[in-house]
């Protein structure tokens, strides 16, 4: 039996967001045990990112950046809902992409979004306002010549190497004014025990300190978890969701 969760007219719809240089093909194992699993599922490319044509060298604003995620929500999600299904939307971002995510909590609150996880992700509230936000939510980049930890199969980082694209620089500039029902959207932060960028111990416990989501977990994975963990890290959000009433 399907583990799609309906409820009368309502569907969930999974809505994975890629973080910084990669696109919508790094979801493809995540993906692959959603749909098998009978779940809805929608991969994003963000402004210049995975097959998107645009140069990202020209992606000058966040709001650039993030803007066919917001279309999303205001075109596409609109489409599918004339059908007479309500998409009750979980928002899935990694990395850079838990400021898309945290974005879009601003902007549609509860009305639109029934859940939000942060993988690996960037959990600021405001985004990068503060030298405290610099601080707790940009990443640790490594040393010249050091390669960093990854547990990352052999062939994923063979396919990383060549899909990569530069990150545009217009995603440092992330900007939000609080949205008065974001607080009300359940989040779940997914930290990355061996995470050499958003460390565990560093800036992960930061941004959960200082913005406590609803659950945390913790996953024996480097900073790519849906390439070397898919199945533990699948496991954890449909037991999330679970968690949460329709």
């Amino acid at each position: 039996m399907s583990e799609e969760i309906l409820s009368g007219q309502k569907s969930l719809h999974f809505v994975l967001v890629h973080g910084a240089g990669h696109g919508a093909w790094c979801w493809y194992k995540l993906r692959c045990l959603m749909e098998t699993s009978g779940y809805k599922v929608t991969c994003l490319d963000l402004k210049g990112a995975g097959i998107d044509l645009t140069d990202p060298g020209t992606v000058d604003s966040f709001d650039e950046y993030n803007q066919p995620l917001i279309d999303f929500f205001l075109q596409d999600l609109v489409e599918n809902e004339k059908d007479g299904v309500y998409n009750m939307v979980i928002l899935v971002g990694h990395s850079a992409g838990g400021l898309s995510v945290t974005d879009c909590i601003h902007r549609f609150g509860t009305k639109k979004i029934h859940m939000a996880f942060y993988v690996a992700a960037n959990m600021l509230k405001n985004g990068f306002v503060t030298d405290q936000d610099f601080k707790d939510g940009m990443p640790d980049l490594p040393e010249p010549g050091k390669i960093p930890f990854s547990m990352i199969p052999l062939e994923d980082s063979t396919l990383r190497s060549m899909l990569l694209r530069p990150q545009p620089k217009g995603i440092g500039g992330a900007k939000f004014t609080d949205g008065p029902d974001a607080d009300n959207v359940p989040r779940v932060c997914i930290r990355a025990l061996y995470d050499p960028y958003l460390k565990a111990d560093k800036q992960q416990a930061a941004m959960i300190k200082r913005w406590p989501p609803s659950q945390v977990f913790d996953i024996e994975s480097d900073h790519s978890p849906f390439f070397s963990s898919p199945f533990v890290l699948f496991g954890f959000i449909v037991k999330a969701v679970a968690s949460i009433k329709l």
